[in-house]
């Protein structure tokens, strides 16, 4: 999920003038390469195709170089498509209405309601106080990387991590005046911070929004529906392998050489009795919360249970899609009451305040894949890269999960997966390979990328604590990057 995005890190004079230069070069090269491919004779490719094309062009130009904010590219796209007669208004800008788009809207305005009330806070203070952890600094860090893990799942990668931040900022100050704890430990709390909110995305449909863009092209493009259940009976595992390797890679990195520090346990349980007792508000969002993920689980279960073919399971799953559970815990925010004088658990105006930006790159991302199936120019793509690089099923999941995390440690996970998969259905298809293991890959390791501080916002978030000097999130993001190309497009393969 998502959430408002909080400031961003001042950026260093190079870093600004690096960024500036990019959106110059930007608003110089896309309108070029749009003009080029425009005019350039492609024979293959029927004019609507070919327009359609230098509109895709210029739109993949602006996304990597951030010349304009990726949602106005994202309505720039199909607003283009239709002034150049590739399809009618009505047609190009449908997939704005796809219930995928509602299922953004409910799970965003439910994140927001948990965040705006603090449950998530609450949580990681419960969590943390465990009698378990104490005040050992290996176990705070494990459960530390696993709060993250779990709340991302379900909350936005980036509210995740701007929460803890905080909370890892002020337990470390305590930490290291308490005890010789190294600046390495320092380096690896905040790191578990970025990973473990980016690879908790990963494990439902709602918990990133590049997750929810490959089940929507695969839906789109191709009706196949991919359920909330059946994407965490692959997901869940890819998680729980990748945080693993995290936990054993961090713990070593973060090794302090003490068993424990006394009074971190302390602050921790006066940090959890400063939050009170459980407030209305809470206790509704939590309901609400509740009431959706039965929603999205339920009926997902049913054809496991009963077999996909069962009529009753087929009702379920068509009476009480995925869109539908989030607009229903949306409608109970509204009707459970805090108090007399505030009548919902959430008011419109703190709702209003979710990521409508993230929302218009989605729909506009489905508006150019739709149109590139309809006008041929995804097959006319697939063929041409197919007739260069032979195409199977193995091979094409690993190419699909190294291109989207390069393409992701340079530009935003969301947009990185609006360019890769359309490009790897259309591989696929073209190859006569079934798309859905690549895609879902891609998918995937689209929250992988942790090399630098541009690469996520939760990078950025962890990197402006000053606990991270560069080298150091540069040196431990190519190893777990590397670890995920290999283990994310194997377990796929494996699990599907």
């Amino acid at each position: 999920m998502t959430d408002p995005q909080p400031a961003r890190p001042a950026l260093s004079s190079a870093e600004a003038r690096f960024d500036a230069t990019r959106r110059r070069v930007g608003l110089v090269l896309g309108p070029l390469v749009f003009l080029l491919v425009l005019v350039l004779p492609f024979g293959q490719l029927s004019p609507e195709a070919q327009r359609l094309a230098a509109v895709v062009a210029l739109v993949i130009v602006f996304w990597i170089t951030e010349a304009l904010p990726l949602p106005v590219t994202a309505l720039l796209g199909p607003t283009l498509a239709v002034l150049l007669a590739v399809a009618p208004v009505r047609e190009t800008f449908a997939p704005f209405a796809n219930p995928l788009i509602f299922l953004f809207v409910g799970s965003f305005i439910l994140a927001r309601a948990l965040f705006v009330h603090r449950v998530n806070e609450r949580i990681a203070y419960a969590v943390l106080s465990w009698r378990f952890i104490g005040a050992r600094p290996t176990r705070i860090l494990i459960a530390y990387g696993a709060i993250a893990t779990c709340l991302s799942a379900w909350m936005s990668d980036t509210a995740t991590a701007a929460m803890l931040v905080p909370m890892g900022m002020s337990l470390l100050a305590f930490m290291e005046s308490e005890g010789n704890v190294p600046k390495r430990y320092g380096t690896a709390l905040m790191l578990m911070t970025s990973y473990g909110s980016l690879r908790g995305g990963m494990a439902t449909p709602v918990g990133t929004p590049p997750n929810l863009i490959a089940i929507g092209m695969l839906d789109q493009q191709l009706g196949i529906r991919i359920t909330f259940v059946e994407w965490m009976l692959v997901a869940v595992p890819v998680t729980v392998v990748l945080m693993g390797i995290v936990f054993g890679y961090f713990n070593w990195v973060g090794r302090t050489g003490t068993r424990e520090i006394p009074g971190a346990d302390r602050i921790i349980a006066e940090r959890r009795r400063a939050l009170g007792p459980w407030k209305p508000g809470e206790r509704n969002a939590v309901i609400a919360f509740g009431v959706t993920v039965s929603l999205w689980i339920i009926p997902g279960l049913l054809p496991l249970v009963l077999g996909p073919d069962h009529p009753i399971a087929e009702a379920v799953l068509a009476s009480v899609p995925e869109a539908v559970a989030a607009l229903v815990g949306v409608a109970v925010l509204f009707l459970l009451p805090v108090s007399a004088t505030q009548r919902s658990t959430i008011t419109w105006k703190e709702a209003a305040q979710i990521d409508w930006g993230t929302i218009l790159l989605f729909g506009g991302g489905l508006a150019l894949g739709t149109l590139s199936a309809a006008t041929g120019l995804a097959q006319v793509v697939g063929e041409g890269i197919t007739s260069l690089v032979p195409a199977e099923r193995v091979a094409l999941t690993f190419a699909a999960a190294l291109f989207t995390v390069l393409l992701s440690e340079t530009m935003s996970n969301t947009a990185a997966t609006n360019i890769s998969v359309p490009i790897i259905i259309s591989i696929a298809q073209a190859a006569g390979v079934d798309p859905v293991v690549p895609v879902v890959a891609a998918g995937l390791s689209a929250s992988v990328a942790a090399m630098l501080p541009v690469s996520t916002p939760p990078n950025a978030i962890v990197y402006a604590s000053g606990k991270i000097p560069i080298t150091s999130m540069i040196k431990y993001g190519i190893v777990m990057d590397i670890v995920a190309v290999v283990t994310v497009p194997t377990m796929v393969l494996l699990l599907m």
